[in-house]
C-alpha cells in the first residue's frame, strides 16, 4: 500500500463525509415529502467513489448505477445541486428532470445514473473505445452491483473490451445483496465479479472496498495499466450498504448482527483512525466534522428555497432541444 499525505486522507475524509451527509439529508427530506419518488442511498459505499475518483484524471469517464449519488458527488457534484435535483428544482444537477435514478454530471464527466440494472456497462465500453479513436489517454470505469454480474451485459462488455484492450475499469461494488437477495443464492462463484474475471483472461482482483486507501491503490494500478494500452481489468470491492436496497425497503432479509458487524468497518471510522495514526489531532478531525455539518445544512436551505424546475423543461433535451417538436 503506498503512503497517502495527511491532507490527501483529510480531504477524502471531507468529501466522505459531505457524501454521508447529504444521503442522510435526502433521507429526511424523503420522509417529510420534500422528495418524490424512489431514492437508493449509498451510505456505506464511499470509498469506493472516492478512492476511485482519487485515482482518475478530470476529463476520464464515470458511468453508475440508480445507487449513484457518491460517484457524482466524489466526481464534483456539489451537495445542493444533487439535494435539488432530488426535490425537482431548477438547481437541480438535470435542472429537476432526472431525479436520484439518472443523477448526472456531464460537466464533471460522471456520464449518468441507470436505472436499467447492467444498462450502463457497455456504455463505458463505448467511450473508452471513443478514446482509443481520437488517441486520448481518457480512462473509463463503470461502477455497478454484484447484482449486474448475473446480466448479459456485463459478460458482453467485458468480452469485447479484452478483445480490443480497450481503457475500461469495471468496478462491482458488492454489498451483497441484489435487490433483497443474497448474491450467494443465486451465483455459482463465491465472488460474483472477481472470479468471472479469468474467463476474459484478466486477473482475479478482490478487495476492501471499506478501505479509501485500498481502493484509491488498486484503482491507480489499473488506470496505469489502461492507459498504458494494457486493457481493462475488474475489480471487485466488497462493501456493504447501510440502507435497505430503497427507501420502501426495512431490510429484514439481513440476518441479526450482520449490520452491526459491518457498521464496525464503516469507511468513514476506517478513515478516521488512519487520520488519528498519520498525526491528525482529534480537533482538526473535529474541525473537518463540523465544516461539513455546516457544509450539508446550507445545501439543505439553498436547495429547500430554489424554485421547482419550469414545465417547459419536460420539452428540452427531448433527443435534442426542443426534438420533440419533429412530432408535429
Amino acid at each position: 500500500m503506498t503512503n497517502s499525505t495527511k491532507e490527501e486522507l483529510a480531504s477524502w475524509y471531507d468529501q466522505m463525509l459531505v457524501i454521508r451527509g447529504t444521503e442522510k439529508a435526502a433521507y429526511d427530506l424523503f420522509m417529510t415529502g420534500l422528495v418524490k419518488g424512489t431514492t437508493h442511498l449509498a451510505s456505506g459505499h464511499e470509498a469506493v467513489a472516492v478512492g476511485a475518483s482519487a485515482a482518475l484524471k478530470p476529463e476520464d469517464y464515470v458511468w453508475a448505477t440508480y445507487r449513484g449519488h457518491h460517484h457524482a458527488m466524489a466526481r464534483g457534484l456539489s451537495p445542493e445541486a444533487c439535494l435539488a435535483e432530488l426535490m425537482s428544482k431548477e438547481t437541480g444537477a438535470c435542472r429537476g428532470k432526472g431525479g436520484s435514478m439518472h443523477l448526472t454530471s456531464a460537466a464533471n464527466n460522471m456520464m449518468g445514473s441507470y436505472a436499467i440494472i447492467g444498462s450502463h456497462i457497455p456504455m463505458a465500453v463505448g467511450s473508452a473505445w471513443s478514446a482509443v479513436l481520437r488517441k486520448t489517454d481518457q480512462v473509463s470505469i463503470a461502477f455497478f452491483g454484484d447484482g449486474a454480474t448475473n446480466i448479459g451485459a456485463f459478460h458482453e462488455a467485458i468480452n469485447l473490451a479484452a478483445v480490443w484492450k480497450l481503457p475500461v475499469i469495471f468496478i462491482c461494488e458488492n454489498n451483497l445483496y441484489m435487490e433483497y437477495t443474497p448474491i450467494s443464492a443465486v451465483t455459482a462463484v463465491q465472488h460474483p465479479a472477481a472470479d468471472r474475471a479469468a474467463a476474459y483472461s484478466l486477473p482475479r482482483i478482490v478487495i476492501d472496498g471499506n478501505d479509501v486507501l485500498v481502493v484509491r491503490d488498486e484503482v491507480a494500478k489499473a488506470v496505469a495499466l489502461a492507459r498504458a494500452g494494457g486493457g481493462p481489468s475488474v475489480i471487485e470491492c466488497l462493501t456493504y450498504r447501510h440502507y435497505g436496497h430503497s427507501r420502501a425497503d426495512p431490510a429484514k432479509y439481513r440476518p441479526e448482527g450482520e449490520l452491526e458487524e459491518w457498521m464496525m468497518r464503516d469507511p468513514l471510522k476506517v478513515l478516521r483512525a488512519r487520520l488519528v495514526e498519520s498525526g491528525v489531532s482529534e480537533d482538526e478531525i473535529t474541525g473537518i466534522e463540523n465544516a461539513v455539518d455546516a457544509v450539508v445544512k446550507e445545501a439543505i436551505e439553498r436547495a429547500k428555497d430554489a424554485p421547482l424546475s419550469d414545465i417547459s423543461e419536460a420539452f428540452t433535451d427531448v433527443w435534442a432541444d426542443g426534438g420533440m417538436q419533429w412530432r408535429n
